[in-house]
């Protein structure tokens, strides 16, 4: 059972200060051979639209200054593009049909297997294991407790300013509250003066200040809400994107030959008050283009809003002087849709829904250990117009899946990494389905990680979504386990993503390949915005089998 609050707090203070108090013992060593600290940043809703990987518009400096000193991955893939499922997956290093979570209304623990998770694993090889803010998705995928206290040393820790973001607290022209899609605001007039992604950076940097002088590391995670929707943000970064340089996404309709099942009509956005108001027919009815841009300048100035914040608790570990012996990993749940195909959500699994930032930055492997208070990470002010991009740092340009966090993580620690779970593994505690990526931790002097060696379809990432029905209607974008119909399982490889989309049993957790609905082929080099499906042409060699699918 959960403890008390009362409880929670004294276990807090208890925790805390046995680690503040206690004193490095002599076996330890000096900082190069203590274990390794993990910082660890999740981005709700990120896609990589950030300058280190290569976007023109967004002003997003501390990201890629953390980037410079990291080892980048160019092509990272979420394993399902929603919050809950994507989230307990890469936490637990399990696949979605493993949690069998692809809705927010399970835990997996109850639900499909006593799985271990990424901080409950660190936190038995003896590290104070710290959430803030959005780590877990809260609610019942949590067990309504961010899975604490199997995961977590503390209580987590959620701001309070959070059950403010989906109520009426957007003025609109009419000088009233609404509860709009776009919410930029001043932040002196919001309930209690701040926003949440201010208040996880400082009870972060609390955490952080604490720890310092501690006898155990930590695994801190941070888990920021912006740029989910709604885009409620401070509105002076609005400035930073005036709506002249604001161009529309360069495929902005549906595609002719994309199948009615893969569509997603994203109804979360038909709910907000403002896009309600513009009487925008369901399914396929575009926004109106004014009104198109206007969504991705909120969505370009959410981003560079969470980069100061990044900045700020990177700043914080520099100042602690915890950079030289913190490993920082920084990534997304999944990606977003700003106008690509139509689209203005997650819910699907087109590469600009599944692709993610991804990055580590390893202190003496990806970058020289800080020395005599030099500074890896100082903030810089994404206002500053004289700030120059960063200079790329180490990149890595192999297919990688979220769900190998789990086995790379333990691994940049010095932590025994779990091994490969068997088939089927509801069984199994602790094992992983991941690669380890620490085989791209090697690199040449072109500051190139080194080509992935091995077999080939290690190098391929999957994805998967489901649908209630063949073509869109309410639920279509987050159906319920029960109302699930269809599963369109994806595998995306250097060359091509191939997309079968078939009938799926949701009380028997069982996928029928004979049984195919739709399908979809874009190849990667001649059709990189997914817009051409070739599934039904003539391809000589013919398309990519099903036993491919996971």
């Amino acid at each position: 059972m959960l403890s008390s609050p009362g409880r929670g707090l004294f276990r807090l203070c208890l925790v805390l200060a046995s680690a503040c108090a206690a004193l490095q013992s002599a076996e330890q060593g000096n900082s190069v051979t203590d274990p390794l600290n993990v910082l660890f940043i999740v981005v709700d809703d990120l896609r990589p639209t950030l300058g280190c990987y290569g976007d023109k518009l967004v002003r997003s400096p501390n990201i890629d200054q953390l980037a410079s000193h990291s080892l980048l991955f160019q092509n990272a893939f979420a394993q399902q593009a929603v919050c809950a499922p994507s989230r307990v997956s890469f936490l637990t290093g399990r696949r979605p049909d493993t949690t069998r979570l692809y809705d927010f209304n399970s835990y997996w623990r109850v639900h499909a297997g006593n799985f271990s998770t990424i901080p409950q694993y660190f936190k038995e090889k003896g590290y104070v294991t710290m959430s803030v803010g959005k780590v877990f998705h809260p609610g019942i995928s949590s067990n309504h407790s961010d899975d604490a206290p199997y995961s977590w040393s503390i209580p987590p820790y959620h701001p309070s300013s959070e059950k403010y973001e989906n109520i009426k607290t957007c003025r609109g022209p009419d000088g009233e509250l609404h509860a709009n899609l776009l919410c930029p605001v001043d932040v002196r007039d919001v309930p209690e003066g701040t926003l949440p992604d201010k208040q996880s950076t400082e009870q972060a940097i609390q955490l952080l200040e604490k720890m310092k002088t501690a006898a155990r590391p930590f695994f801190l995670a941070v888990g920021y809400h912006k740029p989910h929707i709604p885009f409620r943000y401070p509105k002076e970064f609005q400035k930073l994107y005036p709506l002249e340089n604001i161009t529309l996404a360069p495929n902005p309709w549906v595609p002719a030959g994309l199948p009615p099942v893969a569509y997603n009509p994203w109804m979360d956005l038909r709910q907000r008050e403002d896009v309600a108001a513009l009487n925008i027919s369901v399914p396929y009815g575009p926004i109106p283009v004014d009104f198109q841009r206007k969504i991705r300048q909120s969505y370009f100035a959410s981003v560079s809003y969470v980069d100061t914040q990044v900045g700020r608790l990177l700043s914080a570990l520099d100042d602690l002087q915890l950079a030289g012996r913190t490993i920082v990993a920084f990534t997304s749940d999944h990606g977003w849709s700003l106008g690509e195909h139509g689209e203005w959500a997650k819910y699907s699994n087109f590469d600009v829904t599944t692709r993610v930032p991804l990055m580590f930055y390893v202190p003496g492997t990806t970058a020289l250990l800080p020395q005599g208070g030099e500074k890896f990470f100082p903030y810089i002010d994404p206002f500053d117009s004289t700030s120059e991009l960063m200079q790329t740092g180490r990149q890595a340009k192999g297919l990688v899946e979220l769900v190998s966090l789990f086995p790379t993580l333990a691994g940049l620690a010095g932590l025994p990494v779990p091994p490969r779970c068997p088939v089927p593994s509801f069984h199994v505690e602790l094992c992983r389905e991941g690669q380890n990526l620490q085989k791209h931790f090697q690199f040449d002097d072109s500051k190139e990680a080194s080509s992935f060696r091995g077999n080939p379809r290690e190098s391929i990432a999957y994805s998967q979504y489901p649908r209630p029905a063949d073509s869109p209607q309410w639920n279509s974008d987050k159906p319920s386990l029960k109302d699930i119909k269809i599963m369109g399982y994806s595998i995306r490889t250097i060359d091509y993503r191939y997309t079968v989309w078939v009938s799926f049993n949701p009380e028997e957790f069982l996928a029928n390949f004979s049984d195919v609905h739709a399908g979809e082929l874009y190849f990667v080099d001649s059709d990189p915005l997914q817009d051409h499906n070739v599934y039904n042409d003539s391809l000589g060699g013919g398309r990519p089998s099903a036993w491919m699918l996971p």
